[in-house]
């Protein structure tokens, strides 16, 4: 005899996973794989950046819009990010230095004091993903997230960034960014 309570939990299980499965970005990085121009982090933050974007909520309401300046040095293999952000809306700076190193000709790593452990970056083309995790401030508390972070070069010296922030495979807000370099 079939137990069709567990049978239907089951079901509903196995349909709330393939929901939250369904919630994921699709991005592909061999989807760019031969796009030019090529995104070399190298090339790209090697001197002055100025950056524009907005941070959404799940439901696509802005949350906040923002400026950034970013200056990125480069000896060999390894490189600097400093980032100074201003959030238009209360005024607030925030500054970021990332230390990134280049593994080889399509992988890097970074870390930021922020950051929650070591940030893996990959190049495919035109567009660069980076992985890494961030308590981010919500309210009085901080919240653990994961962000899926792909950058695309336009030209060589402008790029577009998107980067979706997870909670348990969630996406739970989103940054568009526009970066060009002075």
């Amino acid at each position: 005899m079939i137990n069709y309570s567990f049978f239907s939990k089951v079901v509903l299980v196995m349909a709330l996973l393939m929901g939250l499965n369904g919630c994921a970005n699709g991005i592909k990085g061999g989807d760019y794989l031969n796009r030019e121009p090529a995104f070399v982090i190298e090339e790209f933050f090697q001197g002055e950046i100025k950056a524009w974007g907005i941070i959404q909520d799940r439901r696509g309401k802005i949350i906040t819009r923002f400026e950034a300046d970013i200056i990125g040095t480069w000896d060999g293999n390894n490189g600097t990010l400093d980032e100074t952000f201003t959030y238009l809306e209360s005024g607030e700076n925030q500054k970021r230095i990332w230390k990134i190193t280049k593994n080889d000709e399509l992988n890097y790593t970074g870390t930021a004091g922020d950051i929650i452990g070591e940030a893996t970056g990959k190049q495919y083309g035109n567009a660069v993903n980076w992985v890494y995790s961030m308590d981010v401030p919500v309210g009085s508390r901080k919240v653990r997230l994961k962000f899926d972070d792909w950058l695309w070069s336009m030209d060589k010296k402008v790029a577009i960034n998107r980067s979706y922030l997870k909670k348990f495979g969630v996406t739970v807000a989103e940054i568009t960014l526009f970066l060009q370099q002075q």
